[in-house]
Formats: C-alpha cells, structure tokens, sequence
C-alpha cells in the first residue's frame, strides 16, 4: 500500500500532500474525508468515501444498520475511531506540510490512520458514527458484535501519547412542580427547590484531588422555570451533566444526586462508565515499544473528557488503549489542523502494534 500512485484531481495541492510520505494514498484519503462533511448525523457521504478505500484494496466491508463502516478481518486488533464531526467549516487547504480542515485532528485523522493501518497489516476495522452526540455507533457495535482480542480506539494522543484513560459521564434532567402562589409567601417554590438542589449536589462534589482527572465535574447546562401553561403551578427542570472519575462509579454519583432531592425528581439518560486501563496490558506494552522504536519517548495520558472506548470497555473485557494523530487542544477548535508527518509516523506505530498484538 505505501508504494505512490497517480492520483486525478489533485493537481498542486497532491503535489503539497504526498510531498516524501510512505503513506501518499492514506494522505488522500485524509484529504478526501476532511473534505466531505460529516457532521453527527450526516455521515453517509464520508462512510461511502471511507468503504470505497477498502473496497479498492479488496476488504470486504459494508455499511451497517447505523452507518457504522465495518471491514472485518484478523480480530487479534479491531482498530476503530469516528467518523463523525462537530459543527464548522474550516477551508480545507495543505500548507507548509500541515493539512487544515474540520476534523483533521478529531478524529478523521485518527481514522484514516488506522484505516491506512488495517489495510496493512489486515486486522479488524470499524469507522463508527455519532461519537460526537450519542455515540449511537458504538452502543451499536458492542451489541452486534463478538468481543475481539483487543481494541484501539482512535482519537487524538499526540503520535507518541498513549491514552489509557477517560472519565464516565452521566447526564439528566431534573423536574419539579409547585403550586402558584403570591410572591410574599415563605415557602419555596419549584424554582428555589431547584437551585437548592443543585447548589447541595455542586457543594458535595466541590472537593480537592490531584487533578482534575480524579474530581467529578458538575455541570448545569440547561435552566428552564415559571408558572404553567395553565397559571395554576410553578414548574422548573434543570440538565445536568457530571464527568466521573473511575474512581467512582456512575452509581455512587447518581446516588448522591438523588439524596439530596427534598422536592422533584431527576430523569436519568443512558450513562456512560468512566475507564482506566492498566499501563501493563499488551496493548499499551505494544505502543510503549513501538513509539520508542519510532524514536519517541512514549506519553501515558488520561483525559478528563469521555470517548466511545469509555462504551468499548463497559461491555467488553479485552486490553485496549486510545491512540491518535494530532493535538487534543485543537479539538473542535476553529483553527484545528494536522501536522502530515505525525499523520504517517502514527501509521508506522499502528502497523508495529497491529503486527506485535497479531505474533502474541
């Protein structure tokens, strides 16, 4: 596969893409997938880009009930990332080495890497949709497939950073009713109960840790409160999110939640368990290994968002780690760009990692 191609459609621009890479046709891939948008839930023209790369290097592949993109293959690795992004367009340009565009970091970078990678070494492949709202991809993935030997999950590390951890994230909305009542009176109404509430499960979590990693974050994101429609109740919801350290579990957070109700009560969506991977699995020996074979010295990360290896490790019991071309800062960001050279040296740790996890 790393062997150059002609290419129609380029012109300079594959000239400024391809320029001394092993890797030019996962480059234009790369190119390709950051120039079709794929925002969450608007994924299938990027999905059809993306089967169409395997379908050429004779992998079978389909398109599945969600959109995910599957081409399985050797299960000793399922390497697999998203192809969804958030919101905002960015030109799509290569200058000085460097690819700009939506996406480039998180996480089509990531993907074609690892698209790049399955080809390669023929291990298992799954580009996945919606990481960026519901993860409903990997919800999908977990239930209608076996359990492989061992899981990467794309997203931004940094080329020699390994990432071992994400904190767990719950979610919900809280609900409360009162009767309308003149504003004289002492008694709280469900706006007050509301923001008593939430100022007591804030207080509770309000503690000092080494880090942000080990703290549960409360967040209200949304506040709505007034009288009913029909001017007899005062009503009142708030959403609420929290991120979980693993050392706690979704359970203990929401218990708390709910102990501190005097009024109303909160609604809870689908929860997703916070994950820490241990430094000593075979999969992070691999990368450990495959970065310094590189030349680099191996970082060992943990993030304080939450990704879909957060979902691969609740129902699967295999080693996994998370693994990616790019900056993390420039996630989402409006200047968000990828570096090409980091692009194919996370290509050459992938393909060292799939082979050493293929031999074990």
């Amino acid at each position: 596969m790393n062997a150059g191609t002609e290419h129609d459609g380029y012109s300079e621009t594959d000239a400024d893409l391809i320029a001394g890479s092993d890797w030019p046709e996962a480059r234009r891939l790369l190119y390709d997938m950051v120039s079709t948008p794929s925002v969450s839930g608007e994924e299938t023209n990027a999905a059809e880009v993306l089967k169409a790369f395997f379908e050429a290097h004779d992998r079978e592949v389909w398109i599945d009930d969600v959109g995910n993109v599957r081409a399985p293959a050797d299960d000793s690795v399922l390497l697999t990332s998203h192809i969804d992004t958030v919101p905002g367009h960015i030109p799509v340009r290569v200058e000085d080495g460097v690819l700009w565009g939506r996406g480039s970091v998180d996480a089509t970078g990531p993907l074609c890497s690892m698209a790049a990678a399955a080809i390669e070494t023929g291990v298992s492949f799954v580009g996945v949709v919606g990481e960026e709202t519901s993860s409903r991809g990997a919800w999908h993935l977990v239930e209608d497939r076996d359990e492989p030997d061992a899981v990467v999950n794309g997203e931004p590390s940094g080329w020699d950073g390994v990432t071992l951890g994400y904190r767990g994230f719950l979610d919900g909305t809280y609900v409360s009713t009162s009767e309308l009542g003149h504003s004289s009176r002492p008694e709280d109404n469900a706006i007050q109960s509301a923001v008593a509430w939430w100022s007591r499960v804030a207080d509770f979590f309000d503690e000092e840790y080494d880090g942000v990693f080990d703290t549960v974050t409360t967040k209200p994101v949304n506040f709505d409160g007034g009288p009913s429609d029909d001017g007899l109740a005062v009503e009142a919801t708030v959403d609420v999110q929290f991120r979980v350290p693993p050392r706690l579990t979704i359970d203990d957070v929401r218990e708390v939640a709910e102990g501190e109700l005097t009024r109303g009560s909160v609604h809870w969506n689908k929860p997703i368990p916070p994950v820490m991977m241990s430094p000593r699995t075979e999969v992070a020996r691999a990368f450990r290994v495959a970065i310094r074979g590189a030349g680099a010295k191996p970082r060992l990360l943990r993030k304080t968002g939450t990704s879909d290896m957060n979902i691969f490790a609740g129902t699967w019991d295999c080693p996994m780690a998370t693994y990616g071309p790019g900056d993390s800062d420039l996630d989402h960001a409006p200047d968000e760009r990828l570096e090409l050279t980091e692009f194919d040296s996370s290509i050459d740790v992938l393909v060292d990692v799939c082979e050493t996890l293929a031999e074990d």
